[in-house]
């Protein structure tokens, strides 16, 4: 492991609750695609099956920065694990209604239960921003590190999912998803020593995260960003199935995620020059631009090129997008601000996979890449609209005596202390 890495690790328990999140993370890239599959295997409808997972998405955005509210005033122990048990019982339920033949109507209770899922990468991200909030340059690594987490969830995630759904049986993806949940959840709530303190008093003033200086600029373009994700997924399952290897459409979206995957690792291993407002902008822009490729394939092989491409956009984009929440909410609703940039990716998933849907029934799966293209689209427009609406929270201000390196500001008065936070 490099020097970068390496550092980051340093604090006790770091190790720990990132493996954890890792585990308990499976879901994120499982779940959907699972239940497209599993629907689409034993129905054929990609239209019911998009808006199954578009289901699933929308609650989530809905429950889950309730959720994370919970946490930064409660603490994740107390929350996270009664909110993974809703979760689970309703995959379980899911499941057995699909097994048995049970009146559509059901299938969508049940995905309104699944969004209750916890947002893992919010968690992990709070404990990191804990431990390092006195040294931006390693908390620039160490969210650098659980973006090339989140890319290896999906990397795995759609062959495991996918892979089981078609070749063992319909139910199972999901069902290892909610394995995968049950067991990360239990085993990042029981590491209590990295745990970040709840704030109960600090949720009593201030409203929501929402509330911050650009908040919704960077959830507008998570939408956009999101409607790229969802579509994408539904889209190159259909494209894999006309050609007749659908199990082959996992290792095409793992291509996708392996790119972001190598760029996640390089960018953590550097300095970025400039503002976090600019790359930002300028990752937005790369990403609608890697969207255009994809209109243009007409097999599997140079579909997987097009998207590995495409996936050396995101890390870095996303990884910039943590920066600006970190600074941009309050320390004491830095857990929601995160969760509400995951609300805006779902309820893109949720859009992008819903429309996808109906346009690779109606008109066949290459049509349908003009989806996310276009998503892609509006999220760079929303980026190039709102971007110096990007201030941080007067707490981030950059006091006297202090600086601004691009990843959040340190005063002159912050004294860190022996684990990289600030005392």
């Amino acid at each position: 492991m490099t020097s970068p890495y390496r550092a980051i690790f340093a604090a006790p328990g770091t190790r720990a609750f990132s493996a954890a999140g890792l585990v308990g993370r499976m879901p994120l890239s499982m779940l959907g695609v699972g239940i497209v599959t599993m629907i689409s295997q034993v129905t054929g409808q990609y239209g019911l099956a998009g808006a199954l997972s578009a289901t699933v998405a929308l609650s989530g955005a809905a429950v889950g920065p309730q959720v994370s509210r919970l946490v930064d005033r409660y603490g994740q122990a107390r929350v996270l694990r009664p909110t993974a048990a809703v979760t689970v019982v309703s995959v379980l339920t899911l499941l057995a209604a699909v097994r048995g033949g049970a009146p559509h109507w059901l299938f969508f209770v049940c995905a309104v239960g699944i969004g209750a899922t916890p947002s893992l990468g919010a968690m992990v991200r709070a404990r990191w921003s804990a431990i390092h909030r006195g040294a931006p340059e390693l908390l620039h690594t160490a969210y650098s590190f659980e973006s090339v987490v989140d890319e290896i969830v999906f990397i795995l995630g759609p062959i495991l999912s996918i892979g089981l759904c078609t070749v063992w049986f319909s139910e199972a993806g999901p069902l290892l998803a909610a394995a995968f949940l049950g067991i990360g959840v239990l085993l990042l709530t029981a590491q209590r020593g990295t745990e970040p303190q709840p704030h109960p008093r600090a949720h009593h003033a201030g409203g929501s995260a929402l509330r911050s200086p650009g908040m919704p600029v960077l959830i507008g373009v998570f939408v956009g960003t999101g409607s790229v994700f969802g579509a994408v997924d539904v889209i190159t399952l259909a494209f894999a199935d006309e050609r007749g290897h659908k199990p082959a459409a996992s290792l095409v979206l793992a291509t996708y995620a392996l790119g972001s995957c190598l760029a996640g690792l390089a960018f953590g291993l550097i300095r970025p020059r400039g503002t976090a407002q600019g790359r930002f902008l300028l990752g937005v822009c790369l990403m609608a631009v890697s969207m255009i490729p994809p209109l243009l394939v007409g097999n599997l092989v140079f579909l997987a090129m097009a998207l590995f491409f495409s996936g050396l956009t995101i890390a870095p984009t996303m990884v910039t997008s943590m920066n600006l929440v970190e600074r941009l909410v309050p320390r004491a609703k830095l857990t929601e601000g995160i969760t509400w940039t995951s609300t805006g990716l779902a309820i893109g998933v949720a859009l992008g996979a819903a429309l996808a849907g109906r346009v690779t029934d109606a008109h066949g799966a290459s049509a349908a890449f003009a989806v996310p293209a276009c998503a892609a689209l509006l999220a760079a427009t929303v980026a190039g609209l709102g971007y110096r609406r990007l201030h941080p929270a007067p707490e981030r201000e950059e006091p006297r005596g202090g600086y601004d390196d691009g990843h959040g500001t340190i005063g002159a008065h912050d004294a860190v202390d022996g684990h990289g936070g600030v005392a």
